[in-house]
């Protein structure tokens, strides 16, 4: 799964997720892309298991580009500890996704099985998302 290998800060606060994507909103790399619709938090285990789907309905044909990467830390407390006692240790790490922001790209298959691959991986992810492709622009 993808996390960082070293960070400046070991926690940091939750934050809120304020408007469209600033950066990374334009295709870059493939012919198809899968673009997020709403502002979100997804984890490392998510891309991983969107990337899992897409690959395996391309039966690893092509080429896939993931656009996003999982830079926060998002710590937790155990269950049914009392209140105070400092912050959480880091459970799990999360990247902010903003609408606009482009998350997978593919090239290499055709248009159909391009855009079934990005259905089936918009499944694993909290967001709602659009395939758009590179005509569209």
């Amino acid at each position: 799964m993808l996390q960082p290998k070293r960070t400046k800060f070991r926690k940091m606060h939750k934050g809120r997720i304020h408007g469209e994507a600033k950066g990374g909103s334009t295709l870059n790399f493939g012919s198809f892309a899968l673009k997020s619709t709403q502002p979100e938090r997804v984890t490392a285990r998510q891309i991983e298991a969107a990337r899992r789907a897409i690959t395996r309905y391309m039966k690893r044909q092509g080429r896939v580009w993931i656009r996003i990467f999982p830079d926060t830390p998002v710590s937790a407390k155990p269950t049914e500890v009392r209140m105070g006692s400092g912050k959480g240790s880091v459970d799990f790490w999360a990247c902010k996704v903003k609408p606009g922001r482009i998350m997978f790209e593919i090239d290499g298959v055709s248009e159909e099985i391009a855009r079934e691959a990005l259905r089936l991986g918009s499944m694993k992810l909290p967001v709602t998302t659009r395939v758009v492709a590179r005509e569209d622009w």
